[in-house]
């Protein structure tokens, strides 16, 4: 659709967890998301984007809520005369085989943020970034202190505390930093995976979101099967969050909130003795079936 200049596009960010490693679906061999222009026939913008998604990769859409609106200038590399208005979505699905004619595939959060990671202790990356951040924020003394607190902040350096909330405020500080490939760095540092335009700008804000939103809301659970143990849940929201947590401690929140039931059904799949299943409470879904479909009031 054309408002004006601008071009209205719809963009998904489509999450999956497997083999305990979270999920991006891709088009063109791993370079972008899915994304098409909104149409004056599509019934809404949900409508539209499901839609596209089914024709780039034959993938089934479940939970969707609209993520964010990004309409900067020049974001994709169109000239002045016009303007590109993405309006992107967050999906939460269970991987399946994608056949679509977009050239789809399923790629790691990981390959494109390796600093991201931290279930295997502090990655490596992190010094290489933390000195190139460095120099950048010593090549303008004016502002030297300002920048060296957004650093510590965003990478949990000098006393601060890593928050892995903060994902897409880490991309974009190296993106003004010009340590991604998207600012233009052409020396290959190894600073992750790049994608088209500011595609990956997308997914950090996607990462952040659904991050975040783990914490509050039952959302991991559009991840999980139907029946799943208590440890595939642990490493469900581990491999979200990028961290290792205390078993003791995760179990006791689960029960807390009592989100689960046993199922009376055991698996011994782990390898160890035969572990419990679990499933969903029948409340929460009920309350899942009546709000994972509709959009939130609130918008960022």
């Amino acid at each position: 659709m054309t408002i004006g200049l601008a071009h209205a596009e719809l963009i998904a960010v489509l999450a999956a967890v497997t083999g305990e490693e979270p999920r991006v679906m891709t088009i063109r061999s791993g370079d972008a998301l899915p994304s098409g222009p909104f149409e004056l026939g599509h019934r809404s913008l949900q409508a539209g984007l499901r839609e596209w998604v089914r024709d780039q990769t034959g993938h089934p859409v479940g939970y969707l809520e609209q993520l964010y609106t990004f309409a900067d200038r020049g974001r994709t590399g169109e000239n002045i005369d016009g303007r590109t208005i993405s309006i992107s979505y967050l999906g939460l699905v269970r991987e399946q085989p994608a056949p679509g004619a977009g050239r789809p595939e399923w790629h790691g959060w990981y390959e494109y943020f390796p600093w991201e990671d931290h279930r295997k202790g502090k990655p490596d990356i992190l010094a290489d970034i933390a000195n190139r951040l460095q120099d950048w924020a010593d090549t303008e003394p004016a502002r030297h202190e300002y920048r060296q607190r957004r650093i510590d902040f965003a990478f949990g350096l000098h006393g601060a505390v890593w928050n892995e909330d903060l994902a897409l405020q880490r991309y974009e500080l190296m993106f003004e930093a010009g340590l991604v490939a998207e600012a233009g760095f052409s020396s290959d540092r190894g600073f992750g995976r790049s994608m088209f335009a500011d595609h990956r700008r997308i997914l950090a804000t996607g990462i952040a979101r659904l991050r975040a939103k783990i914490k509050y809301r039952p959302v991991v659970f559009e991840l999980m099967p139907e029946k799943f143990t208590l440890l595939q849940l642990q490493r469900t929201v581990e491999a979200l969050a990028g961290l290792t947590l205390h078993k003791p401690n995760f179990r006791r929140l689960i029960d807390q909130q009592e989100l689960i039931e046993e199922t009376g059904e055991t698996t011994a799949e782990t390898g160890g003795r035969p572990a419990k299943l679990f499933r969903y409470r029948h409340a929460i879904l009920e309350e899942r079936a009546l709000s994972g479909s509709k959009f939130p009031l609130s918008r960022n």
